[in-house]
């Protein structure tokens, strides 16, 4: 039976990375559930649907094509045959996911999306990670994290990571995500069963490390 890691945490926080090479060391499966939200909203601004359009939004889902790669060493995001993998990132992606992401069907529909990408895993676990995968996608998971850093170490980090815009653009959208998301699901506090790995003073490898410890400790 595939084991599944629940892993959540605000923007910034390092889950993608983290989760994806704690995966890759421990055999298993990875699952960026946000790459759903995004691969959503590339697809709207590219039908010139309007992201604030709630009801436009909800049925451009009946032909929403996804695809995600959840080979760790092999991953990618698709659309349709269209490979999207990069053009999520792109800023005016970032801008408006979070139009997306607080649609309530919108998040039903893909919570039953991650859902199936889970069960089709054969490898001996799977980690996916989001906002709200420890309390919703997966709340039964055997392993359940919080991956969280200060707010100034996440604003560091996400900087570094983005490239074409100054740090302050970068720190005000990653606090602008964070305040929208916040308003659908709190992924800023551990719920009951829930363990926190704070990665403020961390390196990279040591968090991955973190995270691999606890998985084997379950």
């Amino acid at each position: 039976m595939t084991t599944v890691v629940a892993i959540d945490g605000p923007a910034g926080s390092g889950k993608s990375s983290v989760s994806k090479a704690a995966a890759r060391e421990l055999g298993f499966d990875y699952q960026d559930s946000g790459a759903a939200y995004r691969a959503l909203a590339w697809s709207v601004l590219e039908r010139g649907i309007p992201t604030e359009d709630a009801d436009a939004v909800v049925a451009s889902l009946d032909d929403f094509d996804y695809s995600i790669g959840i080979d760790p060493d092999h991953y990618f995001v698709r659309v349709g045959s269209t490979d999207v993998t990069d053009a999520i990132r792109e800023p005016r992606v970032t801008g408006v996911v979070s139009h997306i992401a607080r649609v309530p069907a919108v998040r039903a529909y893909l919570v039953e999306l991650f859902r199936r990408v889970i069960a089709s895993s054969d490898k001996p676990g799977i980690i996916t990670e989001g906002r709200d995968i420890t309390t919703v996608v997966t709340p039964d998971a055997p392993v359940r994290i919080l991956l969280t850093a200060s707010e100034e170490a996440r604003m560091a980090r996400r900087s570094a990571e983005v490239t074409g815009q100054s740090a302050s653009d970068v720190g005000k959208q990653l606090s602008s995500r964070d305040a929208q998301d916040s308003k659908v699901v709190d992924f800023m506090n551990a719920a009951d069963g829930v363990d926190t790995i704070d990665s403020t003073h961390l390196d990279f490898d040591q968090t991955v490390s973190a995270v691999v410890e606890l998985v084997r400790s379950r």
